[in-house]
């Protein structure tokens, strides 16, 4: 009851137990109804109108997903737990959406989305940054990569599932490396700690273990594409993928403000604006694939390149020359002033990443609901698959949790540690992407997506307590 309480917000749980129950009984049998009307009416594949009901729906249950904030978690495992509700509604008899997960739209959007979360992700980060983490961030990332890789593809993988074939491990150990800035950089600001010391290295190491992990991801994709390679050609590779990096960094950076002021000149509209910062992110994510890298680690280059002041020369949001009208000439309160100027400058600013920011509000939750559609429930009645979850879930915890102890004196190395545990959002795109590449089969995903989710469940709490006395 307290459970229930806490999540819809009323005083009276018994309130909260009759709302679920109401809603439950009017979910079920209008999808049993929408399953057999859509039914009668031929494929779901070929039906462009039910595919609008699932988009509008998955947006629905996203956003009420979004109730397990109220007890404490990222709203992206409220979308993945209804995910794995929806994608286990036949084993009550509703197949209204088991089509979801291999029609080919569906499937383009969910992509759409991940290139979308990356160039976000991106623009969140900036070389600047990067740069200025210092020596401690950069060996906890390498630490926080280069363990859970080594105990993922050579231990956890050939103990845990034998007989799987090398690329399987390969991508289970990249899986690993992943940490999400978003997750930990929530929690962080949630409980008043973003400006502590452990914070500084757990972020600036999160956004250099998600750069590391890029290109592992890439390195071993294309492996999987070529199939086995030697040693030479897997330098190759991996020579690529920086390149692709430096490069984009290099031509990027002063290509970007040369674009802004060529566009401005043709005109200085919203709409202008718009298409240019997001047809930037979608060529770099094909610039990545040309070279045989993941479109999310163009997408992700992009982000970090593109800066609010390239598009300097284009028109303010609405509110922000509304607001500039009515305090202009007003020097009488000189003080009140600046800080309104302070606001709108800033939300002038980030005007480039609400444009993403808001497309991700569509695209997104897509991704994340049908990626945790693909969990099947009926797995976990294997013993096999229970023990090797756990398995994983603990060399999980080990690989980031040693890496807290290189960060040096006067700083609490579990706190470190700990920040480094959730794969969240990254940790997904990792798996998702090995399961379109057929190196894990629906056994090997679930137990995954299960094992990201609780390095996601658990790091709140427990980081919260760690913090709590400092």
């Amino acid at each position: 009851m307290t459970f229930l309480n806490n999540l819809f917000g009323y005083r009276n749980a018994r309130v909260s137990l009759v709302l679920l129950t109401l809603i439950t009984s009017l979910v079920i049998p209008a999808l049993s109804y929408a399953t057999e009307a859509s039914q009668g009416g031929g494929e779901h594949g070929s039906n462009i109108a039910v595919i609008f009901l699932w988009i509008a729906i998955i947006l629905i249950l996203a956003k009420v997903s979004a109730l397990v904030e109220r007890v404490g978690q990222p709203a992206v495992l409220g979308e993945i737990l209804m995910g794995i509700c929806l994608g286990n509604l036949p084993l009550l008899g509703i197949y209204f959406f088991a089509p979801m997960v291999s029609n080919e739209i569906m499937h383009f959007l969910a992509e759409l989305g991940v290139v979308i979360l990356l160039f976000y992700i991106g623009m969140e980060s900036s070389v600047e940054s990067m740069a200025k983490v210092g020596v401690q961030s950069f060996l906890v990332a390498t630490v926080g990569v280069v363990v859970p890789f080594v105990l993922g593809t050579y231990v956890a993988g050939p103990i845990l599932m034998p007989g799987q074939s090398a690329n399987t491990y390969l991508f289970l150990g990249s899986i690993l490396t992943a940490t999400s800035v978003g997750i930990t950089a929530r929690v962080l600001k949630d409980i008043g700690k973003s400006q502590t010391s452990e914070s500084k290295i757990i972020i600036g190491a999160a956004v250099i273990d998600d750069v590391m992990g890029l290109v592992i991801l890439g390195v071993i994709s294309a492996i999987v594409f070529k199939g086995s390679v030697s040693m030479a050609e897997m330098g190759i590779i991996l020579a690529k993928a920086i390149v692709f990096l430096v490069g984009a960094v290099l031509i990027g950076m002063p290509l970007a403000p040369f674009l802004g002021k060529f566009f401005s000149k043709i005109h200085t509209g919203i709409g202008m604006k718009f298409a240019l910062v997001i047809s930037f992110g979608l060529v770099f994510a094909y610039l990545a694939s040309l070279v045989g890298l993941a479109p999310i680690v163009g997408a992700f280059a992009g982000g970090l390149i593109l800066k609010p002041v390239h598009f300097k020369a284009f028109e303010n949001p609405t509110i922000v020359d509304e607001i500039e009208e009515v305090v202009h000439g007003d020097e009488s309160r000189g003080a009140f002033v600046a800080k309104i100027r302070g606001i709108t400058e800033s939300h002038s600013e980030k005007h480039t990443e609400d444009f993403v920011d808001h497309l991700g509000h569509f695209f997104v939750p897509i991704f994340f609901v049908i990626t945790g559609m693909q969990v099947k429930l009926e797995a976990f009645m294997d013993i096999k698959i229970v023990l090797m979850s756990l398995g994983i879930f603990v060399v999980a915890v080990i690989g980031k949790i040693v890496a807290g102890f290189v960060c040096g004196k006067g700083i609490n190395k579990w706190v470190v540690g700990v920040g480094m545990i959730p794969r969240g959002e990254v940790g997904l795109i990792f798996a998702n992407m090995g399961k379109s590449l057929g190196v894990m089969d629906d056994n090997i995903f679930s137990a995954l997506v299960v094992v990201i989710m609780l390095t996601t469940l658990i790091t709140p709490p427990v980081l919260a307590a760690l913090l709590k006395d400092r």
